[in-house]
């Protein structure tokens, strides 16, 4: 698998105080990547860090397979559109007016692409309108348009959806959603609305005190995720024989704990263990989300 970012040990710190403790991750190329953790973990330091506005303290990470130890890093990291943090825009200038700043930042000398990304990001027809007379998603919108100016392949987003009113949130995950699908590019995105990451990210990565605790795809998070009957039994192997012999599918959790998938019928099934001497001591229905799964794999409380 070819991989946009890959982080190796990476460290940062200040002082005593350490915000990155070898955090090693990898995001694959044409991934919508969720980056996901509380407060003051390192998300945002691991964005700055990798659009060169910090070093690292220890640890490594590789853009497109160039080490970040190696000057030529500079060249990949132009690939990388970022909005982070707060979007970078001029207030007392239009959209057209903040694409055409950008465009002369970068060096870009024609501007004739700026009213396609206008079109893309959903603000083509604000004409002279000043962006401080915009909406808050319209001037994340803007924000990722900037970030586009230099065509690049592999975006960064540091909570794009924060502090946004429903219909916002949707404009924006139609976006990023539209620009992985359709024009193939790469997104890191971190947010604390779970139930949206949940929509769009095909990959997830759980950061806890400046490492990863796990990777996982949406596909195995899905699996997790299902609905399902937990079964406690006092004869696990009596338990998977007939569920073997019935062809359901379940998952072993403990010596006495499985997970039944699909349906059936549960009142048959305890008369047929109850035969064959294995009692039923507990059925639960599960049916995790990702913020349970998330909170049952980082835990609930704060940061110390």
């Amino acid at each position: 698998m070819d991989y946009a970012l890959i982080t190796k040990g990476l460290k940062k710190g200040y002082g005593k105080h350490k915000i990155l403790s070898g955090l090693s991750m990898n995001v694959p190329k044409g991934s919508i990547y969720a980056f996901i953790g509380r407060n003051g973990v390192g998300k945002t330091t691991l964005i700055r860090l990798i659009c060169g506005l910090q070093k690292p303290s220890g640890g490594e990470y590789l853009l497109y397979g160039i080490s970040s130890r190696k000057k030529e890093v500079s060249t990949a990291r132009k690939r990388i559109g970022a909005v982070v943090e707060t979007p970078s825009i001029y207030l007392d200038m239009s959209a057209e007016d903040n694409l055409k700043q950008q465009y002369r930042i970068l060096g870009i000398p024609s501007y004739e692409n700026i009213p396609d990304l206008l079109t893309l990001a959903g603000i083509a027809n604000t004409e002279k309108k000043k962006t401080r007379n915009f909406s808050l998603g319209m001037r994340q919108r803007l924000g990722i348009a900037i970030a586009l100016a230099g065509s690049p392949d592999f975006l960064v987003l540091d909570e794009p959806i924060n502090g946004l009113d429903p219909q916002g949130i949707i404009e924006i995950r139609e976006l990023l959603l539209k620009l992985n699908r359709e024009h193939n590019i790469t997104i890191l995105i971190s947010s604390h609305n779970l139930d949206e990451l949940s929509r769009i990210a095909t990959h997830f990565g759980f950061i806890d005190k400046g490492q990863m605790v796990r990777e996982i795809t949406a596909l195995e998070l899905e699996k997790k995720c299902r609905k399902c009957i937990r079964l406690t039994v006092s004869d696990i192997e009596v338990l998977s024989r007939i569920l073997t012999e019935r062809k359901c599918e379940y998952e072993i959790i403990s010596d006495k704990t499985v997970d039944v998938y699909g349906k059936f019928n549960l009142t048959k099934f305890i008369l047929e263990l109850s035969k064959e001497e294995c009692d039923v001591y507990n059925i639960q229905e599960q049916d995790e989300s990702l913020e349970n799964y998330y909170i049952n794999l980082i835990g609930g409380g704060r940061n110390e």
